[in-house]
């Protein structure tokens, strides 16, 4: 009789606590703010605003995140220090900023290293990613995505460039990222970090030279419109984002609100490399249309000039380069 009476108040209470709990969830609120850097007119943009609906909509208006394209908010390496601080805040931002606190990503998001938008997304799947990313949780960060791709990035200047020599004495823009920073150094280039905001105007007044991005921020923003009519297919880096929580702000969700917001921020990835993918070649013609001028490279003389950044530092782990390598190599 014991017995059956201390099971049937542990029953009881199971029932009262799993109650409390779907009460709690559907009770649930939360507004969270999106950064990037994007303008409304680019894919990535266009992404962000689709997924934050489809979220609002399936979680039955319980997630409210409000998207802030064009650093309204903090962006780039203050966007990922907002998550770190625990603000209810998602950046979304390339890996390398990642790499201030897990330098590894900074490997990741290495120049000249990927020959598809295929070979990158099957790296982001593999063990070696894994173990980034858990690393990543260590210090606070939540990786929600890392394969939210806007195309490879290339050179737009005033003038042809065929050869590292060729961008001697040229002053180019690039984020403030230290992988961008010395990226372009080594190609031979006076890097000169400047905030999106400023480029354009930087651009038309002859502050820069030229600056680097993909042909789909050249026709999104509408950079050909200024002097710098040509594009060296350099293909140094291939421009992807990813989206990052404050671990504290996600293991407060309700675990049924937090499987959706990683379906559909996952599904949102897949869905904008397919589009992209699809747009490429008309993205070209249209571009070619209003004057721009593309033009192939000597790789292996940019190959030769990147090669000292294929070097583990900056508390990079030993190796990892040799890891990338491998498992692309397996996929070729």
């Amino acid at each position: 009789m014991d017995i059956k009476r201390t099971l049937s108040t542990l029953c009881a209470g199971a029932f009262l606590l799993i109650g409390s709990q779907c009460l709690a969830a559907d009770n649930y609120k939360l507004t969270l703010k999106l950064s990037h850097v994007f303008s409304p007119a680019e894919q990535l943009t266009k992404s962000m605003d689709d997924v934050a609906e489809s979220i609002l909509e399936k979680t039955d208006g319980a997630i409210n995140i409000q998207t802030f394209p064009q650093a309204q908010l903090p962006a780039y390496k203050e966007g990922v220090e907002q998550v770190v601080r625990g603000a209810k805040f998602i950046s979304v931002e390339d890996p390398s900023f990642i790499g201030d606190y897990v330098p590894d990503f900074k490997a990741l998001y290495a120049p000249m290293l990927y020959r598809s938008f295929d070979e990158y997304v099957k790296l982001t799947q593999s063990q070696l990613v894994k173990d980034m990313e858990a690393k990543a949780e260590e210090q606070g960060i939540k990786i929600l995505a890392l394969n939210y791709i806007y195309g490879f990035r290339n050179l737009i200047t005033q003038k042809v460039i065929q050869t590292p020599a060729d961008l001697k004495g040229m002053k180019i823009r690039t984020p403030g990222s230290k992988s961008y920073i010395d990226t372009l150094t080594a190609m031979g280039a006076n890097a000169t970090p400047l905030p999106w905001g400023e480029t354009l105007s930087a651009v038309q007044q002859g502050v820069v030279d030229g600056l680097e991005g993909s042909e789909f921020t050249n026709l999104g923003t509408k950079v050909y419109e200024g002097p710098t009519k040509n594009v060296a297919n350099t293909r140094h880096i291939l421009g992807t984002c990813g989206v990052y929580i404050s671990t504290k702000v996600w293991n407060d969700i309700p675990e049924k609100y937090r499987a959706i917001i990683q379906d559909e921020f996952t599904k949102g990835a897949g869905n904008m490399v397919d589009l992209l993918k699809s747009q490429h070649g008309g993205v070209v013609k249209e571009l070619e249309s209003y004057g721009v001028k593309f033009n192939e490279v000597d790789g292996d003389a940019f190959r030769a000039a990147l090669a000292p950044l294929y070097v583990e530092k900056d508390g990079m782990t030993p190796g990892v380069f040799k890891s990338i390598f491998s498992e692309l190599d397996a996929m070729r």
